[in-house]
């Protein structure tokens, strides 16, 4: 239920700390996270929220901005416009997430040892979950890889796109985050693994058999062929540090 004004009243607090906007962006995080705030609210007028931090309306329109970079405020225009309360989006809280991974001091075997766990982990969701569409793409994506190998252009994001493929089978928007924000490091791990020794036929195989496992609703089978895979890649990413 959306916070009624009488509510909204105690809600902020004047600010008069450095760095104000930041310091309104946490205050209104706060808010949301205690449920005083909800997606789908309309946040006070710009006018109203600087007279309710005592800031200047710049102070404010930075403090917005931050919080619209970060999936949760939609500003919109026009008669009924304003600053609305939105829920980020998995690929939103994906980025966010990749951007601290990829700033971290990680190697192609942290990430391999992490894509393991995570992987052979989301198998029996993704093999109860699975629809026929989400079977379909996984198959889709099989035959464009081997055509791919076959004229010699199959890649890493094509690679990488497939594995997390996999983890949207299991409908869970906290898995799909996951998996999008190990995206850029997962290419590193295949990068390197590719490194040592050249892509081929066999990867593609390998999918297109944890596709069928998918398909047949047998973890069993599917957590077989991901751990032959990914092995092959950790034992490939230790040869290249070695």
């Amino acid at each position: 239920m959306a916070a009624n004004t009488a509510d909204r009243q105690d809600m902020f607090s004047p600010v008069t700390v450095d760095r104000v906007s930041q310091v309104i962006v946490d205050q209104i995080k706060v808010l949301i996270r205690d449920g005083r705030l909800q997606p789908g609210d309309r946040l006070p007028s710009e006018r109203e929220l600087c007279q309710r931090f005592g800031v200047s309306r710049v102070t404010v329109r930075e403090a917005l901005r931050v919080l619209e970079a970060s999936g949760l405020l939609a500003i919109r225009v026009g008669a009924h416009g304003g600053a609305f309360l939105t829920t980020p989006s998995a690929e939103r809280l994906g980025e966010g997430l990749a951007d601290l991974i990829s700033l971290a001091p990680l190697t192609a075997t942290n990430v391999t040892e992490a894509r393991i766990v995570v992987e052979l982990g989301v198998l029996p969701l993704a093999v109860e979950r699975a629809t026929e569409e989400d079977i379909d793409a996984l198959f889709a994506m099989v035959e464009d890889g081997e055509r791919a190998v076959e004229s010699g252009t199959y890649n890493v994001e094509m690679s990488a796109a497939f594995h997390i493929r996999v983890a949207e089978c299991t409908h869970n928007p906290a898995i799909e985050m996951l998996m999008q924000s190990f995206h850029g490091p997962m290419r590193m791990s295949i990068e390197e693994s590719h490194a040592a020794a050249p892509m081929g036929p066999r990867g593609v195989e390998e999918h297109r058999e944890l596709a069928e496992a998918i398909k047949q609703r047998d973890v069993a089978a599917a957590r077989e062929v991901m751990t032959t895979h990914l092995d092959r890649t950790a034992q490939r990413v230790r040869t290249q540090t070695d």
